[in-house]
């Protein structure tokens, strides 16, 4: 039997650079038990550089230029950190990341790339785009291509920077405007009066290839300025440009300065093992860093053979065991997009152009994506061979959140056997989103208590959900939350974990609360078996709560908030859900509703749509009103990636359950099995008059929700028809 080691020490990851990407993929081959990690990132993937250039040009979807980090992060068990690090503090030994808590560590790895702003040029931060970052750089090309499509922007666009970087975007956006059936002006600016990193063969090879694309390449100029419609050169001559992106060299991020690390030109020192100068709990990776024993140029290259030493010294960091050097090569070879389907290979002196050098590297840039998104299928344990009967029922792993919740018909055959009508000052069955309690002063009293299994390892964000979620009954009773206990499990740890997480846990906690306008007065905290948050929550109103009885026939039904959250969370456990969907889904969960509450203050009944799912509380709202609802199954909201993952089968563990409680007549499809999809943090589900839905919903969609006006209550007997 193998031993529960609890988790000890923190391994923290900032940066989704190639190093990082690659570090995570081996680690979840082969763990390193007691270690916690985590990955700081600003968003849920990072592109890859060598097919950016070919995305630019048309050839490569987003979807296939990025990699996942949140399905990395799943497969090495980490948490995956939704933001940028903004500052390190060395002594303490945290990493600074706006709006959250800071981030602990005991290990920390850098790989956070380079910029190519250039700050020295007036007027570029305000009217032009850096090259890298790189997801930067494609939002704002796509943006400008399709102004272009449109007619809405003049097809012109200024590349300042004349190396190898800049004259291989000119020509792939040069081949997509092309493509697009404009006649594009791409102008590259090169300050040297020969571009550098090429030799003379390489670059009568490049020159050809712009020359076909009808890109102007012009050396010897220095730019003066940036403006929003040109570029002006030394001397006054102005380039018309459209678009203007910065290729010229690379730049450090600038947060890294104020940090004490010891810098070369903005850039970490690393040593031979790439642990930065004088610390032995820190390393750097990538561009973000400079090989003090051995100074290479700027490229990926590097990133990508520096992941095998930072793996292994990484886990020595944490295990007091041996470290390596990293050697890098001498010479490297050279891989160029020429715009269209051809390529450029460079080593040394030799140069080559052709198609089939794009077939080539068309096949190492989609083999190095194979190893971060084909990621290993783990076998699931083998069932006991012998076993009792009805032994394989529920053999898939139990979902978390609200997914994980009792059946409604079990739960509400548990309710009915309850005494009832014990004290005078209790107005409210189970059942109901919350009790009501009398106040002795007059007014009411609400209660509720929710608690979830974690669904992500980000204690920070699970805690920001959970409190969302547990404040929504009293939200649905149009309620303000008055006061709050707090419930965290947390599994084995070292005290030190401990301590850094219920930190981390209840400074969100007391956040969100009182951002609410409730208290935490107190609370439990174990440890178990795995995370899991609950919250009791108590809330006044000054007359009578809203509750699920008072629907009346011809009233609008309205949804704050869209559906899927189950299916999304069932998917992306098994590795098959997009981490851009996943984390903009947990953005929206952990966004509070106390505003859209107010907005639907005046709803005849409201409840929030959680475990028993859309079709399941819209049945109690029926049910308790006398009416029936007609539902408009194409207006009802769906997170995105939701409806694609159900109609491949995905579904939450309260699935079945949820589709036996609640009957739903009409409509198919996933769609319609979505409405049985168990929901956590889910939306304000309430019954307006017809007259004012579409004022609402416009107030609730200009408050930032997902509102929707979805179907009509009826004059017939309590049930759902989808129309």
């Amino acid at each position: 039997m193998q031993a529960d080691i609890p988790l000890t020490r923190d391994l923290v990851l900032i940066g989704g650079g190639h190093a990082h990407a690659l570090v995570l993929r081996k680690w979840g081959m082969d763990p390193l038990p007691g270690a916690r990690i985590s990955v700081i990132n600003p968003g849920p993937t990072a592109p890859y550089t060598g097919m950016l250039p070919g995305h630019v040009a048309g050839h490569y979807t987003r979807e296939e230029l990025d990699i996942d980090l949140l399905r990395l992060a799943r497969f090495a068990g980490a948490r995956l950190i939704d933001g940028a690090a903004s500052g390190i503090d060395l002594h303490a030994r945290l990493v600074t990341v706006p709006g959250r808590p800071p981030v602990a560590y005991d290990v920390a790895s850098i790989d956070v790339g380079i910029t190519a702003q250039m700050p020295e040029v007036p007027g570029f931060a305000e009217n032009a785009v850096g090259a890298k970052p790189l997801d930067v750089y494609a939002r704002s090309w796509r943006a400008f291509r399709e102004a272009v499509r449109q007619g809405a922007r003049p097809p012109r666009v200024a590349v300042i920077g004349g190396g190898i970087a800049g004259q291989e975007l000119a020509m792939a956006m040069a081949h997509a405007l092309r493509s697009d059936g404009a006649d594009p002006q791409v102008t590259v600016l090169e300050a040297a009066p020969v571009p550098t990193g090429t030799g003379d063969r390489a670059q009568a090879l490049l020159d050809r290839a712009m020359a076909g694309l009808g890109v102007t390449l012009r050396t010897g100029v220095s730019v003066a300025r940036v403006g929003p419609e040109d570029v002006t050169l030394d001397g006054g001559e102005r380039i018309p440009a459209a678009l203007i992106v910065g290729a010229a060299g690379a730049w450090p991020h600038g947060w890294l300065t104020g940090t004490g690390l010891p810098l070369e030109d903005g850039f970490i020192r690393v040593g031979p093992t790439l642990a930065v100068e004088g610390r032995d709990d820190l390393f750097a990776a990538g561009d973000c860093a400079h090989l003090t024993h051995a100074p290479r140029p700027k490229a990926g290259v590097f990133a990508v053979r520096e992941a095998p030493i930072l793996h292994h010294n990484l886990r020595a960091a944490l295990t007091g065991g041996a470290m390596r050097a990293f050697r890098p090569q001498k010479h490297y070879l050279k891989l160029v997009s020429l715009g269209g389907k051809a390529a450029l290979a460079q080593r040394g002196g030799l140069a080559l152009s052709g198609e089939w050098l794009w077939r080539w590297k068309d096949r190492i840039d989609r083999k190095f994506m194979g190893k971060l998104t084909d990621l290993p299928t783990m076998a699931a344990p083998a069932l006991p061979r012998l076993r009792v009967s009805g032994g394989d029922a529920g053999t898939k792993p139990l979902c978390s959140g609200c997914g994980s919740k009792i059946g409604g018909d079990a739960l509400a055959a548990a309710l009915t056997a309850l005494p009832s009508n014990v004290r005078d000052d209790v107005l409210s069955r189970p059942g109901d989103d919350a009790a009501v309690l009398a106040q002795p002063g007059g007014g009411r009293q609400v209660i509720t208590t929710d608690h979830l299994r974690a669904f992500t390892p980000d204690t920070a964000l699970m805690v920001r959900i959970a409190a969302v979620h547990a404040l929504g009954d009293v939200w649905a009773m149009g309620a303000r939350p008055q006061a709050a206990l707090a419930s965290i499990i947390l599994p084995r740890m070292s005290e030190d974990l401990q301590a850094r997480t219920l930190t981390e846990a209840m400074a969100v906690a007391a956040e969100v609360m009182s951002a609410a306008g409730a208290e935490i007065v107190g609370g439990h905290s174990t440890m178990g078996a795995e995370t899991t948050i609950g919250f009791t929550v108590t809330g006044l109103h000054d007359g009578t709560p809203i509750g699920h009885g008072g629907a009346q026939p011809g009233d609008a039904i309205v949804l704050t908030r869209p559906i899927g959250t189950g299916v999304i969370l069932a998917a992306e456990m098994a590795g098959k859900a997009r981490g851009a969907d996943v984390v903009a889904m947990l953005n929206r969960m952990s966004t509070p509703q106390g505003d859209a509450a107010a907005i639907l203050s005046d709803a005849r009944a409201m409840t929030d749509v959680t475990g028993f799912g859309l079709a399941g509380h819209l049945s109690a709202i029926c049910r308790a009103s006398g009416v029936g609802a007609d539902l408009i199954l194409a207006a009802v909201p769906v997170y995105a990636g939701a409806e694609d993952l159900a109609a491949s089968g995905h579904a939450s563990t309260l699935f079945p359950a949820n589709r036996r409680a609640a009957r739903v007549t009409g409509g198919a499809g996933a769609r319609l099995d979505l409405l049985h999809d168990p929901q956590t943090a889910g939306g304000l589900l309430a019954a307006v008059p017809a007259d004012r839905a579409d004022a609402l919903v416009a107030e609730l969609r200009a408050a930032g929700h997902d509102a929707a006006r979805i179907g009509t209550f009826t004059d017939g007997p309590p049930g759902i028809a989808c129309v």
